[in-house]
């Protein structure tokens, strides 16, 4: 029997898992990440504690499954992408990741915007110009940052760096290279012409590897690190998006997935590649398969800013009655009819789809004394939601169908959230339980890299589909009045928001 050790390197935690090839999970670990906002629309993180996280965690899950370091036959890993993390000639951290959902890089955006044109940009990359894009990024780091930049050697990704320095082979997945925007989409290659327009030394990208591809094997210095045998292998590894749609079966045309994680992820299972300059287009992990899809830049770490900043006064009720904080604000928000005249714009850090606006804020509209924490909470998780319908809209007018619409990871966990995803959507939403969010993608693709395992579809066995949520005629008709209000706030207060960015510092 064969074991398979995956690792998911998330916004707000690093995630562990075993499993065997029989369908079964053996043990899963987790371990809390730092989110560092400094700045306005600044979103960073501390590789190093990813790197000490992942060592925790590995010694962690052989000890909970009771096996032998040996026993692992494979490692995958996954994360969120594309963050960016620059390498030195050591191959060490120059300083903190920029992530995905970060929107500092305005005014890079807007050179790119100068030098090309986006629909040309959208027919190489078969993406448009959006805040998640690394050149603008990396140009704003060698504008702002030239010493540290001088002494970059390399640039990749948040699950690209782990499997460095579990083998130091230096590699980016697939869709990490797909979705910097240095990759044309016909050739799965780096073009030229997109590394030129951000200024960059092709010699700082490195090898594109597919994602169930072994790139290399545990070394000695990793093995003392994780616990994990010298010379167990590794591959190439996944996007954490992409590995979390592929455990929740989506792979039919229409299959659609929502992934309620730090971000707000959103894939729509595809058999042909469709673009357009609001979404973006992944590699399924399945190959010759696509993902047309949308992200969302804060979806749980908008929820949990609420939580840190205004639910204090909470914390003991919700102990009281032996309830996680966001389990009580959920049944305390349940009280609240759909009808609730509050709207909540959750772009605290920009929003990438489907807007690709960098320049939006988090707005709260409506707010009166007679709302309290109770409305803004239902509003918060409201306006999530209708972040995912604005993208389900996108899908049609993409000529794209729904059939299925899947639950994924940690926020699927509130009944009330997935009832308000099923009556503003419309449709039926069902949770996939035994989900224990994209490292099991990633030990899944560990075994098909190793041969461990060789059928797609045999991700089926590790995972189930729970509760179907149906939508509420009354609350759908509700929800209905309320999105289109909120489509029209954000249109209301675009050109606003620039300004705002713009206004003098103290």
């Amino acid at each position: 029997m064969a074991l398979l050790l995956g690792l998911d390197i998330g916004t707000t935690s690093t995630i562990g898992i075993i499993i065997d090839d029989q369908g079964t999970t053996l043990a899963v670990e987790s371990r809390p990440v730092a989110f560092h906002s400094d700045h306005a629309n600044w979103a960073e993180e501390d590789p190093e504690q990813w790197w000490a996280n992942a060592g925790e965690i590995c010694r962690a899950l052989i000890a909970k499954a009771g096996v032998a370091p040996g026993d692992i036959s494979g490692v995958g890993v996954t994360g969120m992408l594309p963050a960016v993390i620059l390498l030195d000639e050591a191959g060490k951290p120059l300083r903190r990741s920029i992530q995905q959902n970060d929107a500092r890089a305005t005014a890079e955006l807007d050179e790119y915007r100068r030098t090309m044109p986006e629909s040309e940009f959208l027919r190489l990359t078969g993406t448009g110009f959006s805040q998640q894009l690394v050149g603008p990024k990396l140009m704003w780091l060698r504008s702002h940052e030239p010493e540290m930049f001088a002494r970059a050697r390399h640039v990749l990704g948040a699950s690209d760096y782990i499997t460095w320095r579990l083998t130091r082979s230096l590699q980016v997945e697939h869709n990490w290279a797909l979705e910097s925007g240095f990759v044309g989409i016909a050739t799965g290659a780096y073009d030229p012409r997109l590394l030129a327009l951000a200024g960059i030394d092709a010699a700082m990208l490195p090898p594109i590897r597919k994602s169930h591809e072994v790139i290399g094997a545990v070394t000695a210095d990793a093995a003392r690190h994780t616990g994990l045998k010298p010379g167990t292998p590794v591959v190439a590894g996944c996007a954490d998006h992409v590995a979390s749609a592929f455990v929740c079966g989506a792979a039919g045309n229409g299959d659609l997935v929502i992934k309620f994680g730090g971000a707000g992820d959103i894939l729509l299972s595809s058999d042909k590649p469709v673009t357009d300059r609001r979404l973006f287009i992944d590699y399924h992990i399945v190959p010759g398969l696509y993902f047309p899809n949308g992200c969302m830049a804060a979806s749980g770490t908008f929820l949990n800013w609420i939580v840190a900043n205004w639910a204090g006064g909470e914390r003991e009720a919700a102990r009281a009655a032996g309830l996680s904080i966001h389990q009580w604000l959920d049944r305390k928000a349940a009280e609240i009819a759909p009808e609730n005249d509050l709207l909540f714009l959750p772009y605290v850090l920009g929003e990438k789809t489907p807007l690709m606006d960098p320049h939006a804020r988090g707005t709260l509209v409506g707010l009166g004394l007679h709302h309290d924490l109770r409305h803004i909470w239902r509003a918060a998780l409201e306006g999530v939601v209708f972040g995912f319908r604005h993208h389900v809209d996108v899908f049609g007018e993409c000529g794209l169908s729904v059939a299925q619409v899947f639950a994924a990871d940690g926020g699927a966990a509130s009944d009330l959230w997935l009832q308000i995803a099923a009556d503003a959507l419309g449709r039926p939403v069902t949770r996939i339980d035994r989900h224990p969010g994209s490292c099991l993608g990633a030990a899944f693709v560990a075994a098909i890299g190793t041969g461990a395992l060789t059928d797609w579809s045999e991700i089926g066995r590790y995972v189930a589909r729970g509760r179907v949520f149906e939508p509420d005629s009354r609350a759908a008709a509700a929800l209905d009045a309320k999105y289109a209000l909120w489509r029209d706030t954000y249109r209301r207060l675009q050109s606003l928001y620039p300004s705002l960015s713009a206004a003098p510092k103290a």
